[in-house]
C-alpha cells in the first residue's frame, strides 16, 4: 500500500480528497439545510454544457463548465425569484438546456473527446496539479465566507424571510452563495462525475445529521465522512479495479447504513 504514495497521481488523489471532502462538506451543509438538493442536481447537469462549449473552444472542460455553471445558477436563482414560475419548473429548463448544449457542442467538435466519460463519471486519478490548486483557491474563499458570515448564512439556510426583518441582504447573499455552489459541484466533477457529485453534497451531511443538529458540528462531521468516504472508495477503486466515482459513492452510502444502524442501537 505504501508504494502508491510513491506516484504523483495518487499524491493529486489524496489532496483532491481532502479538498473536496471540505468544499463539499461546507456547501452541502447549506444545501441541505436550505433544501435546495434539486437545484444543486440542476446545476451538476446544466455543467455539462459548459464542458461541451470548452470542447469546441478547445480550452479546459472545466472552466467552461464553470462559467455555464455560474450563469445559470443565477439564472436559476433571477427567474425563480422574478418570473411567475416555479422553482422546480425554472431548474428542468436550465437542466436539460445545459445537457443539450453539451452535447451539440461535443458532436460538432472535430475529433474525439477522449476522456468525457471522467467528467460524466469522475476519475479522481485523472486530477491535475492545476485541478488541485483550483480546488484549493475555491477551499480557502469557502472557508473564509463562511467564517465571515456564518450567522448570516444561518439565518438565510432556516429562514429567509425571518432574515430580511434583520435587514440582511439576503439577495445579494443567495446570489453569492449559490455562485459558490456552482463552483463546488464544478471542481468536484473530476472526483466523482457529473452523475455522481450530488451524493458528495448530500450524504456526509445526512450522515453527521444523524448524531448532530448544531450546524457548525454537520459541516466538520461531514468532512471528516466525506474524507472516509473518499478515502475508502479510492483504494477500493485500486484494488477491485473498479471506476472510481462509483466507488466512492458505494463507500458513503454504505457509510449511511451503518450510521442509521448506530443509531437505531442506541
Amino acid at each position: 500500500m505504501l508504494e502508491l504514495f510513491n506516484y504523483d497521481f495518487f499524491r493529486n488523489a489524496l489532496l483532491a480528497a481532502l479538498l473536496s471532502s471540505i468544499t463539499c462538506g461546507i456547501i452541502g451543509t447549506y444545501i441541505v439545510t436550505r433544501r435546495i438538493v434539486f437545484m444543486s442536481g440542476g446545476l451538476t447537469h446544466t455543467s455539462f454544457g459548459g464542458i461541451g462549449i470548452g470542447y469546441f473552444l478547445g480550452i479546459n472542460p472545466i472552466w467552461g463548465a464553470a462559467v455555464f455553471a455560474m450563469i445559470s445558477a443565477l439564472g436559476i436563482e433571477y427567474f425563480t425569484k422574478k418570473a411567475e414560475l416555479r422553482n422546480d419548473s425554472v431548474i428542468a429548463m436550465f437542466w436539460a438546456f445545459g445537457m443539450a448544449t453539451g452535447i451539440i457542442f461535443i458532436y460538432i467538435t472535430p475529433g474525439y473527446a477522449p476522456d468525457l466519460m471522467s467528467y460524466l463519471f469522475g476519475n479522481i486519478l485523472t486530477v491535475s496539479a492545476r485541478d488541485i490548486l483550483f480546488m484549493a483557491v475555491l477551499a480557502v474563499i469557502i472557508i473564509l465566507f463562511f467564517i465571515l458570515f456564518i450567522k448570516v448564512i444561518m439565518f438565510i439556510s432556516f429562514d429567509e424571510e425571518f432574515s430580511l426583518t434583520k435587514n440582511i441582504p439576503g439577495k445579494l447573499f443567495n446570489y453569492l452563495l449559490i455562485i459558490l455552489v456552482a463552483l463546488t459541484v464544478v471542481v468536484n466533477i473530476k472526483v466523482v462525475g457529473i452523475i455522481l457529485v450530488l451524493s458528495l453534497l448530500t450524504i456526509p451531511q445526512n450522515i453527521a445529521n444523524t448524531f448532530t443538529r448544531n450546524y457548525t458540528k454537520i459541516i466538520l462531521i461531514s468532512v471528516v465522512f466525506g474524507f472516509i468516504g473518499i478515502i475508502t472508495g479510492l483504494f477500493g477503486a485500486y484494488y477491485l479495479d473498479i471506476p472510481s466515482g462509483a466507488s466512492i459513492v458505494f463507500a458513503l452510502v454504505i457509510m449511511f447504513v451503518i450510521a442509521k444502524i448506530l443509531k437505531r442501537i442506541k
